[in-house]
């Protein structure tokens, strides 16, 4: 296929569209009309040979050969965007509108608190933030950039760990006093353990606990399976149970004695937390910047 400009233009209508989920937004963005977009896309499906969007009167799908194709012209998009950027000498501009998939833990607890530092460091930013349980598709979810707990997945995604979080084993002063302390880990059996669900599995994630080379794993029960950390949080709070959270963003409870760490002599239990993004050379300056801003807040 030969290359042209016009290619190109259509590429760019696609990408307002998918962005703005109508003819009509797209054509606000573009300075364009909606007939105007909806010649635009049909010159780019002659050209490419395929239908990409599927529309009716009330809705606009991106077909499955659309999706495919936007998942692969979107990062040129951006990165002909960054490129230009780059050529006018403004490479540490933060600015333009920036997509975040966040592990909704973190986006509560630990992010929401310094969001108004983020936007008040950088005025010409426009942040949209998706908390959603899984990573999913960053490139045809529209995603700049993503923070999330686990391992990092087998993907192309280029991938930066921000620390490693203890897990810890807590309860509320309420519940010890009702039911005690369990002296160790293997105790735990005849307590009542708030379960939490592995979204990756179904099933609920196994207690363990390390303390150098030692490895000790108990089968724990409970009336409670929950896939909310904040619900987890809160009942473990209100008493309902034993539950294993993590330091990252409970520290003031544990100082302030609404939560009581069980086992601080197996500190060895840890949990990742990574920052992903589309693979590039150049990753765009508000990417870099909202990254950094992480790793700067939970230190």
């Amino acid at each position: 296929m030969t290359f042209d400009g016009r290619l190109l233009a259509g590429v760019g209508v696609l990408a307002a569209v998918v962005e703005g989920g109508s003819f009509v937004r797209a054509g606000e963005a573009l300075g364009l009309t909606a007939s105007g977009i909806s010649r635009a896309i049909a010159r780019l499906e002659r050209r490419v040979g395929v239908r990409l969007l599927d529309r009716t009167t009330r809705s606009l799908r991106l077909t499955d050969e659309g999706t495919r194709f936007y998942a692969q012209v979107a990062p040129l998009l951006e990165g002909i965007e960054e490129a230009a950027i780059l050529a006018a000498g403004s490479s540490k501009t933060v600015r333009g509108r920036l997509r975040v998939n966040v592990d909704p833990f973190f986006s509560r607890l630990v992010l929401a608190p310094h969001l108004p530092e983020f936007l008040r460091r950088y005025p010409e930013l426009s942040v949209e933030i998706l908390t959603r349980d899984a990573i999913g598709d960053l490139v045809a979810d529209g995603v700049d950039v993503a923070v999330r707990f686990g391992e990092p997945p087998a993907s192309s995604l280029v991938a930066r760990r921000l620390l490693e979080t203890r897990i810890l084993t807590v309860a509320a002063p309420a519940y010890l006093a009702r039911h005690g302390r369990p002296p160790t880990p293997a105790d735990l059996a005849a307590h009542a353990c708030i379960q939490f669900r592995d979204p990756a599995t179904g099933r609920p994630f196994e207690w363990e606990f390390r303390s150098g080379r030692s490895l000790v794993q108990v089968q724990t029960r409970g009336p409670l399976l929950l896939t909310d950390v904040g619900t987890m949080l809160g009942a473990c709070l209100a008493g309902a149970g034993v539950a294993q959270v993590m330091a990252l963003g409970v520290q003031d409870l544990l100082r302030d004695g609404r939560l009581v760490d069980l086992f601080p002599d197996w500190p060895d239990e840890t949990f990742p937390l990574a920052a992903y993004h589309p693979s590039r050379h150049q990753p765009p300056a508000k990417v870099r910047a909202f990254i950094e801003f992480c790793a700067d807040t939970i230190r």
